[in-house]
């Protein structure tokens, strides 16, 4: 039988070879879908842990990097007794760095981290223009909007995003995120919240999910 904690800790201590040697024993035991939902879970609270330890400075980018990829890996060998039944959806976040700005890595960490908590991500790339960001959120009713920048040129793009979406009647969440940002930045831009920490930013959105 899996022992849930065990796998949860191997997670969080990024154990690839420990992590993939219990999933697959698991699988192996032809288990239950249920039971299979429940080693997702497990895997999820890994990298909560993860992204606690991110927080403390005990972890670093390339280990927020190399979780997301672990869990990628371990739902891929839940899949065959997941069924069809997907996993748990918490919401779904767009996200997307801004126009006139290139840089992607605090993106896709946030990204994974997202996913890893149970949310669809849609991701709209870099250099998006603030149409692109209003078509998405409306084909995506009820959606959380996650816009992310580098450039200090990007607050600048994140106001007139966030213009964009309210001129056109969207009402969602938005949350923005990146070196520049600050508490000022945000009541400037018009979002409803800011980090400049990919963990923090998941748990704001899981508040709002």
């Amino acid at each position: 039988m899996l022992d849930l904690k065990v796998l949860t800790q191997a997670v969080g201590d990024l154990e690839e070879e420990d992590v993939m040697d219990l999933l697959t024993e698991f699988v192996e035991t032809n288990p239950t879908e249920a039971e299979a939902q429940e080693a997702v879970a497990a895997c999820q609270g890994g990298m909560a842990f993860v992204g606690d330890l991110f927080e403390k400075g005990e972890y670093f980018v390339g280990d927020l990097i190399f979780a997301g990829e672990l869990l990628t890996e371990a739902i891929k060998v839940l899949k065959p007794v997941l069924g069809s039944g997907e996993t748990a959806v918490a919401g779904t976040i767009i996200v997307g760095t801004v126009h006139g700005d290139l840089h992607d890595i605090g993106k896709n960490i946030f990204k994974s981290m997202s996913e890893a908590a149970g949310f669809e991500v849609v991701d709209l790339g870099i250099d998006v223009a603030p149409e692109l960001f209003v078509k998405t959120a409306k084909e995506n009713k009820g959606c959380i909007i996650g816009m992310s920048g580098v450039l200090t040129l990007a607050i600048d793009s994140m106001k007139e995003t966030v213009a964009a979406l309210k001129a056109d009647g969207i009402d969602a969440k938005i949350i923005i995120g990146g070196n520049p940002v600050t508490k000022e930045s945000c009541e400037f831009v018009g979002a409803d919240r800011f980090t400049t920490n990919a963990a923090e930013g998941v748990k704001i959105c899981q508040a709002w999910a």
